[in-house]
């Protein structure tokens, strides 16, 4: 089991490895274009948007990075391996994520305070916007199904970056719209709502890593249903003491097996055992760790 185990991760490692690739090249494209039409179309919400693109390309490189960190083996420091690098990096993510957000807030409340900067966008940037957002749109969906086939909460999340882009690149486009129908301000107000939207992902991300790394539990229908695995278990009469708390897109979990008392030592220790093996083949668990009662 523990090949196979192995093997599964190799495999789930080398799918992320392919799609985060696959977003490199397409953000490197995107931030390229974006940017520079953006500047010869004086549309500040644009080059906002080509900016959002080169935080998508600089999560994929701490995404790259996490994937090849996290199948570290265990060592003499980190027992349990290095899954954790990949909620280190949803955590890097989310503040990336924001940074760029306040940044952009800052830039476009700066020029709408100051009406002489507004600038009268071309027609182009138009095309421009509606062409990225097909692009990220249909990055997002083959990152987003990828992630869920391979159950990685990382890529799942890079995937929602890159729908996040593609919200903006809806808000761009209205805002060069409206720029061109004479409301000049609209390009501004676009870039606004977009830093808005991308720091409020940033924090949703950066809180929602910062829990994992503090010994998050499970939620509370995954745990009913280790619950019912452990209690289903020939042998164990009761449960009690169950603890859980994420590693990676794995789990650890600690429980308190009761089983009959006049049970030897042996018949005890084969009950945990396969109570163990039962979870672990049906769930992203890492390792049960039991502690065998005698049943009241």
């Amino acid at each position: 089991m523990k090949n196979q185990n192995s093997n599964e991760s190799q495999l789930r490692s080398h799918e992320i490895h392919k799609c985060t690739l696959i977003s490199v090249i397409v953000n490197i494209f995107l931030t390229s274009f974006q940017i520079v039409a953006g500047l010869f179309s004086g549309s500040q919400g644009l080059i906002a948007d080509g900016i959002h693109s080169l935080s998508d390309l600089s999560s994929d490189f701490v995404v790259l990075i996490a994937n090849k960190k996290s199948q570290k083996a265990s060592d003499t420091d980190h027992h349990y391996g290095h899954l954790r690098f990949e909620n280190g990096a949803k955590l890097i993510i989310g503040v990336i994520l924001f940074l760029v957000g306040a940044g952009m807030l800052w830039s476009a409340g700066n020029k709408l305070l100051h009406p002489e900067t507004h600038q009268v966008v071309k027609g182009a940037a138009l095309w421009v916007a509606i062409l990225a957002l097909l692009i990220k749109e249909g990055l997002f969906r083959y990152m987003y199904a990828t992630g869920k086939r391979i159950q990685s909460s990382l890529l799942i999340a890079n995937a929602w970056h890159a729908r996040s882009d593609a919200a903006s690149s809806v808000v761009v486009a209205i805002g060069i719209a409206g720029n061109l129908l004479g409301f000049h301000s609209m390009d501004l107000v676009a870039a606004l709502i977009v830093g808005i939207f991308i720091a409020h992902m940033g924090y949703k991300f950066s809180a929602d890593a910062l829990h994992d790394l503090m010994d998050r539990s499970l939620e509370p229908d995954m745990e009913h249903e280790i619950r019912t695995c452990l209690l289903s278990t020939e042998g164990v009469i009761n449960i009690h003491d169950l603890k859980t708390r994420k590693m990676g897109d794995l789990a650890l979990v600690d429980v308190h097996l009761e089983v009959n008392g006049k049970l030897s030592v042996k018949e005890g220790h084969d009950i945990a055992v396969n109570a163990r093996n039962r979870v672990m083949s049906k769930f992203n668990v890492l390792n049960v760790m039991t502690h065998i009662d005698p049943a009241h």
